[in-house]
């Protein structure tokens, strides 16, 4: 197999590099990424190749999939805030010209990496399952465009594997853990509603792992969706006051209605569009993400890809915390 993934020098990148590199019918990588902006953004090893560049050109995407057999599409914009037009090149306009690519160099799997996102309604929901209607109007132009980049790819007449994995967690984040911790610093951290809700983690490399699975996929198991997650529902609060507490950080206490914390948000977003769209402290999709319980069916998934978590979440959250105290003092 001579494998092509987008996205290799961003966290799941990253992770999942190092995860294939050990399975011995993956004969050469190549890793692509925008730019290296340092050495941690770099996995050595004797299978992997970088190839930077955008692939929003056409053209460069083409050479990208070139002699590649298989490919993972993990690269792409994902930001609770920001413009269409950017959502739409990173997240739609990569997926149309890798498709296209794809077909001319005739690829064998079409890999693609999607969001849940699209599942998020202001109300709380469990066991949501693939297949579940979605809201008829999806909550922000990221999941809008990943969601019309998985319609590209489900109409392309390509072999695929759709997945759609949950707040990943482990070392290396730099988004959703880091954020807390800043808002906590900041002293804008506060319980919002009853703070009972739910939430489903997912462990980076449990999401490597699922793409692993994907490659080698049985027939039946391809021109699919799945959802991906640990499989282990937890109250979110409880988490991150765990998490604050082994970084020595005292937890939040105090408990604000999720209705006032919504009615803020509202405004500070039309302020931000007002003022240069520059991301508000708060959003409507951060407060609900942060107050609604939101729980995955990964059943799909065990069933078709033979996907088992190969880390809990107790496991993900020591990983982030030993690596993050390792970095945020250098």
């Amino acid at each position: 197999m001579k494998l092509v993934l987008t996205g290799a020098t961003g966290f799941l990148g990253q992770r999942t590099l190092e995860h294939l590199v050990n399975d011995d019918r993956i004969h050469s990588i190549i890793a692509n990424g925008r730019k290296i902006k340092n050495e941690i953004q770099v996995f050595k090893h004797e299978k992997i190749k970088y190839l930077l560049g955008d692939v929003s050109d056409e053209k460069f995407a083409f050479k990208l999939l070139l002699n590649a057999t298989h490919v993972v599409h993990a690269a792409g914009l994902s930001s609770p805030w920001g413009t269409y037009t950017d959502f739409e090149k990173a997240n739609l306009i990569t997926q149309k010209n890798l498709i296209s690519a794809a077909k001319k160099n005739q690829l064998k799997k079409f890999i693609h990496i999607s969001t849940p996102s699209m599942y998020f309604e202001l109300l709380d929901k469990m066991d949501v399952k693939e297949d579940d209607p979605l809201p008829k109007n999806l909550v922000n132009d990221y999941a809008l465009t990943k969601r019309l980049a998985e319609i590209e790819l489900i109409n392309s007449q390509l072999p695929y594997v759709i997945l759609r994995p949950r707040a990943l967690i482990g070392r290396g984040d730099t988004v959703i853990m880091p954020r807390l911790i800043r808002a906590h610093q900041e002293g804008r951290l506060k319980i919002i509603g009853n703070g009972e809700n739910l939430a489903d983690l997912t462990a980076v490399v449990n999401v490597a792992e699922a793409i692993r699975l994907s490659l080698f996929a049985e027939d039946k198991a391809l021109n699919e969706i799945y959802n991906i997650t640990n499989g282990e529902p937890i109250k979110l609060w409880e988490s991150i006051s765990w998490m604050l507490t082994q970084l020595k950080l005292d937890p939040p206490t105090k408990k604000i209605p999720f209705s006032l914390v919504y009615f803020i948000a509202s405004l500070l977003e039309i302020k931000a569009k007002i003022n240069g769209n520059q991301e508000p402290a708060l959003t409507k999709y951060g407060v609900g993400t942060l107050a609604k319980t939101i729980t995955l069916d990964i059943s799909k998934a065990k069933k078709l890809l033979k996907y088992k978590p190969i880390m809990n979440n107790e496991e993900g959250m020591d990983e982030f915390v030993k690596w993050y105290l390792e970095h945020a003092t250098n």
